[in-house]
């Protein structure tokens, strides 16, 4: 007879993956006979699997992209994509037997608290899932989220600028500063994805740096993982990457601005987070950088990566801000 199934919707992108690590690592405790298949995006599979929490993932981009029967009506679904309602339906309609997920006005059958009760409890998002999951009995740790190295890279400085939207990307030339700066404790390597190597192009050569130290669109997900876990330092806005030093414990200096890292921030470790919390605007989708990343100066960023590298004490004298806002996905 197959092994019972637990569906967990997670559609999103690659920093939210790892934020729910933990949270997947307390399920695949929690029902250790059961066949865990994830719903993510396709590319995400190799570090979903690394996890030791998945058997299988689905490939999906969003919740409406979730077939109403992947293997059969599931024995458990796991609402760990967002607060409801669409992401309830699209879970509800595989027919499961349970449901784990936030209670949300309209839809019935979740019995959780209410996205916005936990969010205003648990303010980061590591910690929001996995007190969803101790609600319904499930013990969860948010800080186990290390990962092991698919390999390890040369002892580079990784300097990553760009970010999905402009509200969250530093300006090139103040990256370029730090990029030629930072030469000088060890190689430069420029990060990114492919739609973002003119920006790395343009970092680089401001930087002096010569252009096959260029990375970005010329690595796939595990060979980036390679070069970050094998890093002696991560520089970046908050974006994925900075979730990938996270989880191989690579020291790194993150930049943040609309939304501060009291919600999306790296755990007690080797990390620094910079940002200027009182002149947030708060616009995750804005083209223009947001006030909080700007008033980041170079120095600013160069002192922090010199504590990190010269190991001043894991996270000391982190600029934190207050928890922000939530940003429920429905």
């Amino acid at each position: 007879m197959p092994a019972p199934t637990l569906l967990v919707l997670r559609a999103l992108a690659l920093g939210d993956l790892l934020v729910a690590v933990p949270a997947l690592r307390a399920l695949r405790r929690a029902h250790p006979g059961h066949r865990v298949l994830l719903a993510t995006a396709g590319p995400l599979a190799p570090l979903a699997l690394a996890s030791g929490a998945v058997d299988e993932v689905l490939p999906v981009t969003s919740p409406a992209d979730l077939p109403t029967s992947p293997s059969g009506p599931p024995d458990v679904a796991v609402n760990l994509h967002g607060a409801g309602p669409q992401s309830h339906r699209a879970l509800d309609a595989t027919r499961p037997s349970h449901r784990i997920g936030f209670r949300c006005a309209g839809v019935d059958g979740w019995t959780g608290p209410t996205y916005a009760e936990a969010s205003a409890r648990y303010p980061h998002e590591r910690a929001l899932w996995c007190a969803l999951l101790e609600h319904h009995g499930i013990p969860a740790d948010p800080d186990d989220l290390r990962l092991p190295p698919p390999g390890l890279g040369a002892p580079v400085i990784v300097v990553h600028p760009g970010a999905a939207f402009g509200a969250k990307r530093w300006p090139a030339g103040r990256f370029a500063a730090v990029a030629r700066a930072l030469e000088r404790r060890a190689p430069v390597v420029l990060t990114g994805t492919a739609p973002e190597r003119e920006l790395a192009l343009e970092v680089a050569a401001a930087a002096g740096l010569p252009a096959e130290r260029v990375l970005a669109g010329r690595t796939s997900l595990t060979e980036l993982c390679t070069v970050v876990a094998g890093a002696v330092l991560v520089v970046c806005g908050d974006t994925g990457v900075a979730h990938v030093a996270s989880a191989y414990g690579t020291p790194s200096v993150v930049l943040f601005g609309p939304v501060g890292p009291g919600r999306w921030g790296p755990p007690p470790g080797p990390h620094r987070s910079l940002t200027h919390a009182e002149l947030r605007r708060g616009d995750r989708f804005g083209e223009e950088p947001d006030p909080a990343l700007t008033a980041i100066g170079i120095d600013e960023v160069l002192a922090a990566a010199a504590l990190v590298l010269d190991g001043d004490g894991p996270g000391a004298g982190q600029r934190a801000a207050a928890p922000t806002g939530t940003d429920a996905r429905t």
